[in-house]
């Protein structure tokens, strides 16, 4: 399937490792031409070689207030344009849902709520001006089903499905769809690190649905939240 993606410019966040990075790369296969960031220089610098198109690597905290944008003028400056974004941002600290503290609340929500709003909010006007645009925030089957001993990326996911489902209405008539693609475990460091245990989905895999949720061949698809987890989540809407 042609997915539409040749000569489009793609901005992915969190792209050095995981998800972000799976993501990024199946959309340089597609042709598309990528803004990538992630924190790390060297794990980022990595990451951008083995693209297989031209890629602009910004080595940047996407949490910050004023990296979405940066990143955005970044891809219309290098490229001239942009029509893709795909929003990404490491997830919050397991923990039990009386356990974190109000700052541990504020900076899940800046990180896996806020960071995702600031970047549609900075590209949504290059793509109004272009009348196409394709916009993935890759949040968690937690949207759906919360996860018992994540409550912090529970309460932040879920409250940016409400928005996210919200601003998708907005967006179509502009010719721009907005979709979640809601993960499930995954063979990535973050899983690892939380000590998941059983069958676990291949990250290339989910790169590949990203780039099908990002093409042209899915212009009717807009306020979807796609799980992509094995039929683990057991919640029927």
């Amino acid at each position: 399937m042609n997915l539409g993606l040749e000569g489009r410019v793609a901005l992915v966040t969190a792209a050095s490792r995981g998800l972000g990075r799976a993501s990024a790369a199946a959309l340089s296969r597609e042709g598309a031409r990528l803004v990538i960031c992630a924190r790390g220089e060297d794990a980022l610098g990595e990451a951008a070689a083995q693209m297989a198109g031209e890629v602009l690597a910004v080595a940047a905290d996407v949490t910050a207030t004023e990296t979405p944008q940066r990143l955005v003028d970044a891809a219309v400056e290098r490229f001239g344009r942009l029509d893709v974004l795909v929003a990404n941002a490491g997830g919050p600290p397991p923990g039990r849902a009386l356990e974190p503290d109000d700052a541990a609340f504020e900076a899940a929500l800046n990180a896996n709520l806020m960071t995702s709003i600031r970047l549609v909010r900075s590209a949504v006007p290059h793509m109004t001006t272009n009348g196409w645009g394709r916009i993935c925030l890759i949040t968690s089957s937690a949207v759906k089903q919360p996860i018992p001993h994540l409550t912090l990326s529970n309460t932040a996911r879920a409250g940016l499905w409400a928005w996210a489902k919200t601003a998708a209405a907005d967006l179509f008539p502009l010719g721009i769809t907005l979709n979640l693609a809601c993960p499930g475990s995954h063979a990535t460091e973050r899983a690892r690190a939380l000590g998941t245990a059983g069958v676990m989905g291949d990250p290339e895999d989910f790169g590949r649905v990203v780039a099908f949720l990002c093409s042209e061949p899915a212009g009717f698809i807009s306020g979807a939240a796609l799980q992509v987890d094995g039929a683990s989540t057991a919640a029927l809407l």
